[in-house]
């Protein structure tokens, strides 16, 4: 079993990515969120879920061990595999799938694909109980926090992902926008700012 890998982003594809570590090239399939917040050459540290069936061998990444767990909680519910379960993450997030499980709005999460309204409904049924909402609250802030973080080691790209999340966007939408911006190193925030707001219009 494969807990974690360390190493660089050596390509970005289309729902997966390669992670070089050592001179070995792992790739795994990661929902849309980590997509967004990594580029080539990036180093990072992927937390692995490693599915075995007959018909091949699919390892799944996530950046934080939070992540990881809320997709094997999916795993657990009748009716979800690894693709469905990835599916739900990409769509809604984990934050934004707590919230979603404990206002039991089946709606919000039959919007994934492969995801029908009864699979939703059975999943909060299922999930319900596995929740809280101080826990919820609690998660969502440390995201943003590592978000925030995330973007970069100089303080202005940081304070910048913290200003957007202050005018009321997602902290995965703040730093995809940050991210965007082309020569942010050589910016002050104000200006890193003004061209993250143009990328999210």
């Amino acid at each position: 079993m494969i807990g974690y890998i360390k190493g660089e982003v050596a390509q970005v594809r289309e729902g997966r990515m390669i992670v070089d570590n050592h001179g070995i090239g792992y790739q795994m399939l990661v929902p849309g969120s980590v997509l967004d917040s990594v580029r080539t050459g990036d180093e990072v540290k992927m937390h692995t879920y490693l599915q075995v069936r007959e018909d091949g061998i699919q390892l799944f990444g996530f950046k934080s061990e939070d992540d990881l767990e809320v997709f094997q909680l999916l795993l657990g519910v009748s009716g979800i595999g690894p693709k469905a379960a990835l599916g739900i993450l990409s769509g809604l997030g984990t934050d934004n799938l707590r919230f979603a499980v404990l206002s039991e709005d089946a709606a919000a999460i039959a919007k994934a694909p492969g995801v029908g309204k009864k699979t939703a409904q059975k999943l909060i049924l299922e999930l319900k109980d596995k929740f809280s909402l101080e826990d919820a609250f609690e998660q969502k802030l440390a995201h943003v926090q590592e978000e925030a973080a995330a973007a970069g080691n100089d303080g202005a790209r940081s304070e910048a992902v913290q200003a957007l999340v202050a005018l009321g966007y997602s902290g995965s939408e703040a730093l995809k926008a940050v991210n965007r911006v082309e020569d942010a190193g050589e910016m002050d925030v104000e200006q890193i700012l003004k061209a993250a707001l143009k990328k999210m219009i």
